[in-house]
């Protein structure tokens, strides 16, 4: 595990690419980072780096990342140890709860692996902020809704490939409503928080499988 860890950190560490202060560094770096961003299910509690750049990373993206009229609607926790481990006990009762009882040891194997990992970063959308933009630009009301979502994708994007980019494995999660009533218990959430998704990582201990491409023909227009 070690050693694969160590080729996921050399092959997608940014920081000795990037540029002097006054240079711009270009898209190369970021491309790659961008490349490098997959979705990792074999995760270990370990971490290539410490907590606390994690956390940084996390406030970094969450300052950084564009909103519509810069509203500023993303929230974020960041869950580590016996509270990473919390919220996947969470997650398993509520499935017990819905699912049929010989389909439940499949999906108790599935949150195993999530809480395996070293932790989770809860993504949330401030809908008192939404609902406030509504009321002061009700021409634009009913697509700050969907505005709100595109800064929840940018920020969960960015944090994603930031996290990979210093050697850890993350996969995006999706488990609300099921555990929401027990989030905003446990974790002393505002009501006015809305969880989009949870996002889990850790140690990566094998890498992700093939991924296929749809022609890009199909997907991209240029007129020039």
């Amino acid at each position: 595990m070690r050693s694969y860890v160590a080729q996921v950190h050399a092959s997608t560490n940014m920081s000795a690419t990037f540029a002097a202060p006054n240079e711009k560094p270009g898209a190369g770096a970021f491309l790659e980072a961008v490349k490098a961003r997959r979705t990792i299910y074999a995760l270990s509690k370990d971490s290539p780096i410490p907590d606390e750049r994690i956390i940084e990373i996390v406030n970094e993206a969450v300052k950084h990342c564009p909103s519509s009229f810069n509203s500023q609607s993303s929230r974020a926790v960041v869950l580590l140890g016996a509270h990473h481990d919390k919220l996947w006990d969470f997650a398993k009762a509520a499935i017990k709860a819905v699912v049929p009882a010989e389909a439940y040891p499949a999906s108790e194997q599935r949150l195993n692996g999530f809480q395996n990992g070293h932790g989770t970063v809860l993504f949330f959308e401030d809908e008192a902020v939404v609902k406030g933009l509504q009321d002061a630009m009700p021409t634009y009301a009913a697509h700050f809704p969907a505005w709100s979502e595109h800064a929840h994708g940018l920020l969960a994007f960015t944090v994603w490939t930031a996290l990979e980019a210093e050697g850890l494995g993350a996969n995006l999660q999706h488990y609300s409503p099921l555990i929401d009533a027990d989030v905003a218990r446990e974790f002393s959430t505002p009501e006015s928080w809305k969880l989009k998704a949870q996002l889990v990582f850790g140690a990566p201990t094998a890498p992700a499988g093939p991924k296929e491409f749809k022609p890009l023909e199909e997907r991209v227009k240029v007129f020039q």
